[in-house]
This record gives structure tokens, C-alpha cells and sequence, in this order.
């Protein structure tokens, strides 16, 4: 594995908003809690300046960034890339000619009901339109209570799975109906028992990846927490393309 000789990022995590982005868990369009993280992906060595002179002036003023990020409050948007385009424009805005790339991940706690968390990223190249990229759409610890084991205990009784999966959208803009495509998942597992969690998750990959023709690929991860005793989980983790299912 090689890694990068030479990165310079500056960035503000959770920035925490009420924003209307469209419907939230309830299906109505209104105001819910969004969480925006912005990474500035600088020229190489740029931030060399600061690092030496220890002055703040020499940098980019992550101040200035969160203040011009939250005041995106003020608008309503048409789906969440609508609200990382915005974000992307105030970061480029802020940095100047030093980024390269600007990095937004849009947090959604509240769109999935049995979901910890929901996250769009984009990354949008300096010169590029936002709504030209390709989206990484997360599903983060989903919880669902599954008949899954292979011991004589576990096949008398469900128990939590922690799911997460990651779609991986063709570039431009698409209208996926993500809270749909988690319930018609969670419907088949419901379902269904499992002697394996390999067989669990490629269920779910499988589904996912034919959900809509927007997606490239997904990545989902199991965990069973009451499958061993000195051990937070154990895992399985599989990423197919959508091309492996046709």
C-alpha cells in the first residue's frame, strides 16, 4: 500500500443545522436536524506557511467557514446534493485559490428509523460542478433483530444485527428513494433466518446493488454484539458492483 507523499486539509466536523432538504422519517417536508462536515483538500504543502509561522492569518480561518456554512439555514433546498452544492460553494469561496477539492458530508440522524445515521459525500474538484459527481450514500448501524447462527441457542431466538451499508451512485445527479430501498431490505430479512452472516450480507448486497440503476456498487458490513463474550462483535464485510448480479 503507498501513501500520499504530501496532504493538506483543513475541516469543521458536525456542524449542526435545522435545514428543510425535503422529507424526513415521517414522509413531510419540513425542517430536520442535518450535521455538515467540510473538508478543504489544499494544494500540497500550503499549509507549510502556517505550520512554521504559527500565525492564523497564514491559513485558511475555519471561523469564517462554519459561520458562512450555518447561515445555509436560512433556505430550504431540493434534496441534500442541492445542500452540499451550497456548502461546496461557500468552502471554495473561503478557501480561495489553495483547494484543490472540497469534501461534503451531509449527516441526515433522523431519516431512517431503525438507522443511527444517514450521510450523502461529495467531492467536488476545483472547476467542476458539484452535481456532475459521484455520491457515496451511507446507511449507518442499522438495527434489526434476525434469526442468524448456526448454535442450538441462537436458532430459538432473534438476535440485534448492526448493519451498514454504503451505496456507491454513478456520477450526476439521481433520484433514489433511499428510506424505500432500506425498507424493502428490512421487510425480506424479516422474513428470512440465516445460519451465517455471509449469507445475510450478500442478501442485502444483492438488494441493494438492484435497487435502483443508479448504483455502482455497495459495501455492506453485519456485526452480531451477542456473538461473543469477550469481544464487542463479530463481522462480515462485502462490496460487489451491480454488474456481478446480472
Amino acid at each position: 500500500m503507498s501513501w500520499p507523499t504530501a496532504t493538506d486539509v483543513v475541516l469543521v466536523n458536525a456542524i449542526q443545522l435545522s435545514v428543510n432538504v425535503g422529507a424526513e422519517c415521517w414522509g413531510r417536508s419540513r425542517n430536520q436536524p442535518v450535521t455538515i462536515n467540510v473538508y478543504l483538500h489544499l494544494k500540497p504543502n500550503f499549509l507549510d506557511t502556517s505550520g512554521q509561522s504559527d500565525n492564523v492569518t497564514d491559513s485558511i480561518h475555519y471561523g469564517h467557514l462554519t459561520k458562512d456554512v450555518s447561515t445555509l439555514s436560512e433556505s430550504s433546498y431540493d434534496g441534500v446534493r442541492a445542500l452540499i452544492d451550497s456548502a461546496t460553494t461557500k468552502a471554495f469561496y473561503i478557501a480561495g485559490e489553495h483547494a484543490e477539492a472540497i469534501r461534503v458530508v451531509v449527516g441526515l440522524p433522523k431519516l431512517i428509523l431503525l438507522a443511527e445515521g444517514f450521510e450523502v459525500e461529495l467531492i467536488t474538484p476545483i472547476g467542476q460542478s458539484t452535481f456532475r459527481q459521484a455520491a457515496t450514500v451511507t446507511v449507518k448501524d442499522l438495527v434489526m433483530p434476525i434469526l442468524i447462527g448456526v448454535n442450538p441457542p441462537e436458532r430459538l431466538a432473534k438476535q440485534r444485527v448492526i448493519t451498514n451499508i454504503t451505496f456507491h451512485e454513478k456520477p450526476g445527479v439521481h433520484m433514489v428513494d433511499y428510506p424505500a430501498i432500506v425498507k424493502q431490505i428490512s421487510g425480506e430479512i424479516e422474513q428470512t433466518a440465516y445460519l451465517t452472516l455471509e449469507k445475510f450480507v450478500l442478501h442485502i448486497v444483492r438488494s441493494a446493488c438492484l435497487a435502483s440503476e443508479a448504483i455502482e456498487s455497495v459495501t455492506v458490513r453485519a456485526q452480531k454484539p451477542s456473538a461473543l463474550s469477550f469481544a464487542h462483535s463479530s463481522g462480515v464485510e462485502i462490496t460487489r458492483s451491480r454488474d456481478a448480479f446480472r
